[in-house]
């Protein structure tokens, strides 16, 4: 029997303080049913150690399956995890941010849906099941649950956290569908089309969540909650 491949999509961006914390975890992630591990950074033009962070790590970890990838100009999230899915060799398909905000040790939780001939779509959801989650921004969580219940009244899908990190996809499946959004888009956009793949099997669980502060580095503004109601609407309505 082939042994399967998870394919690790990592959008980087100044993350060079942190990048091998993150790294270590999926490195020392074991995954069910023997399969293996295909990690792939792309590096969206960071201007600060990052590039160094990464193939210092790779020199020293020879033992990883670690790809890296640049942009030569800054394009944003979801430019970079176009170019990740599009290098992708593997199977199966996971995106994991390059903060410590998700645990790769629950790869195996999203991963369990697809082996056992269930899912082809597996959402990790913060707000569901009994795992630890950080309490943090009161707002953020009333625009994550909007975006989510606007988004389900398109697509008809009763999801709870659709601006999740974790999305694991079969690799086939997520190719095949052609991605516009560069930046904090891709996630209405992607859920948009995935939900009109004829006969596609969606599945949801629960995660846990180590959110960061804007201190810590984290990101994502009241812009981008704007642009993802803008992508719901054109990505559904106008197809």
């Amino acid at each position: 029997m082939k042994i399967k491949t998870l394919s690790i999509i990592i959008p980087a961006y100044n993350e060079g303080k942190t990048i091998h914390r993150i790294l270590n975890k999926v490195r020392d992630v074991q995954l069910m049913e023997g399969i293996q591990k295909e990690v792939i950074i792309v590096n969206d033009c960071s201007t600060d150690n990052t590039e160094d962070a990464i193939l210092k790590y790779r020199s020293e970890n020879p033992e990883m399956n670690l790809q890296y990838y640049k942009h030569e100009v800054n394009k944003g999230k979801g430019a970079a995890l176009h170019t990740g899915i599009g290098e992708a060799k593997g199977e199966y398909l996971i995106i994991q941010d390059a903060d410590l905000e998700y645990n790769p040790q629950e790869f195996n939780i999203l991963l369990k849906p697809v082996i056992d001939g269930f899912a082809d779509v597996v959402y990790g959801s913060r707000f569901m099941g009994g795992n630890a989650h950080r309490i943090l921004f009161f707002w953020h969580s009333i625009g994550n649950k909007f975006l989510t219940f606007l988004s389900n009244m398109f697509t008809n899908l009763n999801l709870t956290d659709m601006e999740t990190c974790y999305k694991l996809f079969r690799t086939d499946i997520i190719q095949s569908i052609k991605l516009k959004e560069k930046r904090f888009g891709f996630e209405p956009e992607v859920t948009a089309k995935i939900a009109r793949v004829n006969k596609i099997r969606i599945y949801e669980v629960g995660i846990s969540y180590y959110g960061r502060t804007f201190a810590e580095g984290k990101k994502i503004n009241w812009k981008d909650g704007f642009r993802a109601i803008y992508c719901i609407l054109r990505y559904n309505l106008f197809r």
